[in-house]
């Protein structure tokens, strides 16, 4: 899925959307978008549309206050300021923060007494002398708690237009991040240890910053022709420490039994610019076009490491050493045209194609790992590891270079029935761009080839909307990473490309009603009954152990057949329903009560398809809010409960062999429940009613109280799909993509402040997440909030930069 805002592509997605802030619209294209939204989009692109400028509506603001459990305080304004006719500035502030929902656990109780380490290092074969007892002094039990968010975001736009014809809108934002990482929890905690903790011997640590200059140009060059210029420049820089095992396997001594892994990114630093120029014609005519051009490039350096106790050789952690990329750079261009031939007044056929080209090198990129010795005189730490000396050598050398390009097309028809309704029929392809993996060795590129026909109709004038489709999709070279080990002992971060084709079938229907004047009423279906990946005999990673070891033939030493699995997050069967009712109260004022109830099937967290410590079982989750807009809707105040049940729904998992020689699996949790209250108010000075619509106050975005009006899908201009029916009056959307995930590693999500309700979008296989290619039919909006040691790991492993945390939705 490829992340967009105001039409700039967004290689860092978790910093995309800045916490929602000041969110006009969200423009989402399902299924591949190979021509006009090209790069990277094979399943999909979204949109994020800010609030711009508004050169007419005088001076108003509005602010919006949020406190919940955990600690969770929010805040958010916007203000717009026109200083003339011409020229109109805009200013939007977010904070969003709470404590983390992990709690650690004290290792006294947990950890064997001084008496029985010394028992267990002596059965290993160390003896008394050698002994050294754990200090479990070096355990975290206090300070900031993993899951925690600390983030601030704001933006300054500018708007002029001069005249009609030429519109310039620009903007500044900044990010920050000052919170922490999710961490994986056990899924059967140890006798006596509460759920929503963790045995811990790294402090959290999360540092993350970005700015970002967008700028967007339409000129109508005469009654025919409009120019727009679109170009974009972002900066990022992170840092990060992360326990990787959670305390899943206790020590039985100092220097025999457990594990010790932190992940930790000592440095990341992106630069990423962009530009877009397109021609496209203007009015009504039998058949409209648009051409273009665009340029991409990033600069970007890493360093990641995964620290080890000095002295011990392999076997003390899952994997280890340090990563560093010194110089990765991307660089993408792409032509693309599409027109759109209107046959009669009722049918239209769409066609158009793109070519794109990217070139990818990485220099000076090594891998770093210890550099046995066994001759060198070396502390006998563990009896069963070899003495290394302090010292380390390059493992591996990730120089490379990647430079292939791809051609993508669409076709399509398009029938009005009537005044109210469409029938369509598409073949569209997408192409997701191969790169460069530890070692310097490429990886293909993924394609897909969708088949897709749909409808989308309007009943009793407008009330009610329903719009279903069928799809059938084709991959090749489908795309999947993971954390390795070589057979030589050197790990990294390896990428695969399943062989043949990889098949998913899917339906999905969604129905929208306005009952009356007071009620409404959303239902989301989707089923995918078929979701299989193609040929992969050697599918191997570093976060499940116990993998058996692999055929010399596979270049990796342990991995597992994976032919025909089931792609991971994506439920058979996915349903959405919303209901919300208007009491109109004596005072004038409105109360207004929403449930939301999400149910999915079960779903596989890995495609290598483990058994139920890899699975989501079947859930149904509920969400409910509860608003009151004073008459005039100049303030509001709502309750909410996110998570009404508190279910523990895992969007990832991870595996390891505990001390009794069995399975055990970790994974991270979608939130725990959460409730609190907020409050908006609405400013409007020396202009005239610019209230908006109910349900949507003007500019305020992303509060723990969902949007209570329904969601109107909007057309971008460049959109490849046909268009929604809208409902009549309804605010624009606030769509939502959901639950984040990572490979290994699931993404903790922001507090409640971005919550959204979404309907109408329903679920696909994605290959960007390995899973899904489009859900967005959620009750709630879950933000990727940590980078990740996947994240980390991508970027210190020579991935193509646009590679990101990849966001499922649940």
């Amino acid at each position: 899925m490829a992340t967009f805002v105001d039409g700039v592509y967004a290689p860092r997605a978790e910093a995309a959307a800045s916490l929602l802030l000041d969110i006009d619209h969200v423009d989402v294209m399902r299924g591949p978008q190979g021509t006009l939204w090209g790069r990277n989009s094979t399943v999909g692109a979204i949109n994020f549309v800010t609030t711009k400028p508004d050169l007419t509506g005088g001076f108003y603001g509005n602010a919006e206050m949020s406190a919940g459990n955990y600690n969770q305080i929010g805040t958010r304004a916007a203000v717009n300021l026109p200083i003339s006719s011409t020229f109109a500035l805009r200013v939007a502030v977010a904070q969003q923060q709470h404590d983390g929902y992990e709690n650690y656990q004290n290792p006294v109780g947990q950890i064997p007494s001084v008496a029985q380490q010394q028992a267990n290092y002596i059965a290993s074969g160390g003896s008394a002398a050698t002994f050294q007892p754990i200090n479990t002094n070096l355990y975290i039990t206090r300070g900031q708690k993993y899951g925690a968010q600390d983030q601030s975001a704001a933006r300054v736009s500018a708007l002029w237009q001069p005249n009609a014809d030429f519109t310039w809108n620009l903007s500044y934002e900044y990010f920050r991040d000052r919170g922490t990482p999710s961490m994986n929890l056990m899924q059967n905690p140890r006798p006596g240890q509460e759920f929503w903790s963790a045995l811990i011997d790294t402090a959290p640590y999360l540092d993350r910053t970005s700015s970002t200059v967008r700028s967007h140009i339409d000129w109508n060059l005469s009654d025919y022709l409009t120019l727009s210029y679109v170009a974009g420049y972002s900066k990022y820089s992170g840092k990060s420490d992360y326990d990787q095992d959670a305390g899943a396997v206790l020590p039985t001594s100092f220097s025999s039994g457990g594990i010790f892994q932190e992940d930790r990114t000592n440095s990341s630093n992106y630069r990423n610019s962009s530009q877009e120029i397109d021609l496209k014609s203007r009015g009504e005519h039998t058949i409209d076009w648009i051409l273009g051009l665009y340029y991409a490039q990033e600069n970007n350096n890493i360093r990641f490491d995964i620290p080890q106790m000095h002295g011990t050789e392999l076997g003390s952690v899952n994997w280890q050493g340090s990563f560093i990329q010194p110089k990765e750079t991307v660089k993408s261009d792409a032509v693309f045209g599409q027109a759109t031939w209107h046959i009669t007044d009722s049918l239209r056929f769409t066609a158009g194609a793109r070519y794109s080209k990217d070139k990818k090198t990485n220099q000076g990129g090594v891998n770093w790992g210890w550099a046995y010795d066994p001759s060198v005189p070396q502390l006998p730490i563990s009896t069963g590891d070899v003495p290394a000396p302090p010292a380390w050598a390059i493992s591996q050398h990730n120089d490379g270079k990647y430079n292939k390009g791809h051609a993508t097309w669409l076709g399509r028809l398009d029938l009005d029935v009537g005044q109210h309704g469409l029938l369509y029929a598409s073949v569209s392809t997408g192409y997701k761009s191969g790169g460069l993996q530890d070692g310097g060795t490429p990886y293909a590129a993924e394609t897909l080839t969708n088949y897709e026909v749909g409808s989308k109709f309007s009943f009793l004038d407008g009330h009610v909307t329903w719009n279903s489709a069928i799809y059938y999709e084709r991959f090749k070279n489908f795309q999947l990473s993971a954390p390795i080990t070589y057979p030589d002992g050197n790990q990294g971060l390896g990428f695969s490309n399943v062989k043949g084709t990889t098949k998913v079938f899917g339906i999905e229907s969604e129905l929208a009603a306005r009952i009356g004047d007071n009620d409404r009423f959303d239902l989301v279906f989707s089923a995918i009954p078929k979701k299989k990946l193609g040929t992969l005999l050697y599918a191997g990673s570093n976060d499940y152990a116990g993998l058996p070891a692999c055929a010399p033939a596979s270049g990796i030493s342990n991995c597992i057949d994976i032919t025909g699995n089931t792609l991971a997050h994506a439920p058979s069967v996915d349903v959405t329903a919303v209901y919300e009712h208007d009491f109109h109260l004596g005072n004038g004022g409105t109360l207004t009560p929403r449930l939301s109830v999400h149910h999915e099937s079960m779903s596989w967290l890995s495609p290598l398809n483990l058994g139920e410590g890899d699975q989501q079982k079947a859930y149904t989750r509920g969400d409910f809010t509860l608003r009151y807009e004073e008459p005039q809707d100049k303030w509001w105040v709502g309750l909410y409960v996110q998570n009404i049940a508190n279910d523990k729904v895992r969007t990832n998992a991870a595996r390891f062999i505990g001390n009794d020689g069995k399975f055990v699996y970790v994974s991270q949790y979608l939130a725990p429940r959460t409730y609190g209250v907020n409050l908006g108010i609405l400013v409007l000075i020396g202009s005239p009613d610019v209230r908006p619509a109910r349900g949507n106050p003007r500019g305020i975005t992303g509060s723990p109280l969902p949007s209570l009006g329904f969601p109107r899908y909007r057309t971008g201009p460049r959109r490849s799909v046909p268009p929604i029916v809208d409902l009549p009056g309804t605010p624009p959307a606030k769509v939502a993509i959901g639950t984040p995930h990572a490979h290994g590693h699931a993404l903790a999500p922001t507090s409640v402040g971005a919550f959204f309700s979404c309907v109408a979008l329903t679920s696909r296989s994605d290959s960007s997440n390995v899973g899904k290619r489009m859900l967005f039919a959620c009750a709630e909006w879950r933000m990727c909030h940590d980078p990740s040691p996947d994240l980390a790991t991508a970027g210190r492993a020579g991935l193509p930069a646009d590679v990101r945390p990849r966001c499922s939705c649940h």
